[in-house]
């Protein structure tokens, strides 16, 4: 057991695994969001159900949990790789055939992730679940903590946030093309037929998530310029 914390295998496993739950929770999140494009009630019934429910503040922790355990499994395993390299940066080996741009850049990648995290969690989860859970019944904007549309209409409104989210989500793409296929690579799926699969599954996946999340930045973003007829 102590070489799955301490072997290099052991880490990328750890870091698959904790990876993989994440996209399982962005995938469950992006289908909660497409529901604020079309129906703001059917995504207000989402917010109250879940909520500071009991099973929702449980996911929050395991939530919080695999994205600890993702982020000190990658600052470790980067520390050990330049360690390993001797100083030598990715960007002198610049040229090297099958090294993509966002595998050179995963750390820097996820460091962007986080602090869009960190954004995101400012904007919603401190408006919404905190304030439930502080019992309030209006969150800093004088709105329901329950009234995740009317959130969402006002935090993207702002032509800033909406720019940030893009950059946030473009960087999401990148980390997840590479981090996607990187799983299945570090659990033995990677020979010449499952590594082109795998990447193209993750391209996939990466591209399905970009796309939903910034439908419902852009949506929101200019029904805010034209509230009336949009």
């Amino acid at each position: 057991m102590s070489n799955l914390f301490t072997s290099s295998i052991g880490r990328k496993l750890i870091m698959s695994v904790s990876g993989a739950f994440l996209v399982l929770f962005l995938l469950f999140h992006m289908s909660m969001n497409l529901a604020a494009v079309f129906s703001a009630e059917a995504y207000n019934a989402i917010c109250e159900f879940l909520g500071a429910n009991w099973y929702a503040l449980a996911g929050t922790l395991v939530l919080a949990a695999g994205v600890a355990v993702h982020f000190i499994y990658a600052i470790i395993l980067t520390l050990r790789n330049r360690k390993a390299r001797g100083g030598i940066r990715y960007a002198e080996t610049a040229q090297e055939t099958g090294v993509s741009w966002a595998s050179k850049n995963m750390f820097v990648l996820g460091l962007i992730v986080i602090l869009g995290l960190l954004l995101h969690l400012f904007n919603f989860w401190s408006k919404m679940q905190l304030v439930e859970i502080l019992g309030e019944h209006t969150n800093s904007l004088g709105l329901s903590p329950t009234d995740g549309a009317a959130l969402i209409q006002y935090t993207f409104s702002q032509w800033y946030y909406a720019a940030l989210y893009l950059v946030w989500l473009v960087a999401l793409w990148f980390h997840l093309t590479h981090g996607f296929w990187s799983m299945f690579q570090t659990v033995g799926w990677n020979n010449q037929i499952w590594l082109s699969r795998t990447k193209c599954i993750a391209n996939i996946v990466a591209t399905v998530v970009f796309l939903c999340f910034a439908l419902v930045v852009l949506v929101f973003f200019f029904r805010s310029l034209c509230p009336y007829a949009c």
